[in-house]
């Protein structure tokens, strides 16, 4: 048996779609605010244009990728903030979709999940969540 512990518990709604969480970016002296979902399969975390441009970053000046989902491609830029989870603070790469109808904002693998431990009880809704440190 391995025990695991945890520094924070988050409550979601588990008949929610998705699993919701505040994220707060800074960069440039400047912070965005917003509600972002966690997704195990992407393989970056992608917000939305509004929130690079809220935070003064030129989109297209950053590291390019063509992102692939199963129903569509589209591009996105990426560039290194300061991302705060449910107290979490990390600096990560995160990408902003190129346009600006792209209406998701994700939290993946690489930049997020690479960076805590993180456990579910999806039958009581619950998130549970540590920094990552060996």
């Amino acid at each position: 048996m391995e025990i695991v512990e945890f520094d924070t518990v988050h409550f979601y709604g588990f008949r929610e779609i998705g699993i919701p969480v505040e994220v707060k970016l800074e960069y440039g002296g400047l912070t965005e605010e917003f509600t972002a979902k966690i997704d195990t399969g992407s393989t970056f975390c992608i917000f939305r244009r509004l929130h690079g441009a809220v935070l003064g970053i030129d989109i297209e000046d950053g590291i390019y990728a063509k992102i692939g989902t199963a129903t569509n491609n589209f591009d996105a830029y990426g560039h290194e903030v300061t991302l705060t989870v449910l107290g979490i603070e990390t600096v990560s790469t995160v990408y902003f979709a190129e346009s600006e109808y792209f209406d998701r904002n994700v939290l993946g693998r690489i930049g997020w999940l690479d960076r805590v431990k993180l456990g579910f009880i999806e039958q009581e809704g619950k998130l549970y969540l540590s920094k990552y440190e060996k």
